[in-house]
């Protein structure tokens, strides 16, 4: 599976990362470029990883992670993980690092309010 990412600005003057697939050995890169680009074009109050869409991290995409929230910051901008999948909040928890990214729960699809059609 590949990784796509979005990227957006919400108010406030913080920007949303977020990432859609699996991040790994091959795809960890990209998150870390992400991140460096929303930095390098201005510096937001705070970056949001919202990793509701991530199916699989592994250790490279986690270490891709914290270089990500050094570079942020050394930039005085603030890096937090917003709505992790169960995976991805069970690998922070596993790895020590939740309180790193802000302690977020975890983001579970039945919490999700429901859409009624036509709604």
């Amino acid at each position: 599976m590949s990784l796509s990412i979005v990227k957006s600005v919400r108010p406030g003057g913080v920007v949303q990362i977020a990432p859609r697939g699996e991040i790994d050995v091959d795809t960890a890169y990209e998150v870390r470029e992400a991140i460096a680009e929303v930095l390098a074009k201005a510096r937001p109050v705070r970056i949001e990883l919202n990793m509701r869409l991530v199916t699989f991290i592994d250790s490279v995409g986690i270490s891709a992670m914290v270089a990500g929230f050094q570079t942020c910051e050394v930039s005085g901008v603030k890096l937090v993980v917003t709505e992790p999948s169960r995976f991805v909040h069970r690998q922070l928890w596993v790895t020590g690092l939740l309180g790193l990214f802000g302690a977020p729960e975890p983001w579970f699809a039945d919490d999700a309010p429901e859409v009624l059609p036509g709604a």
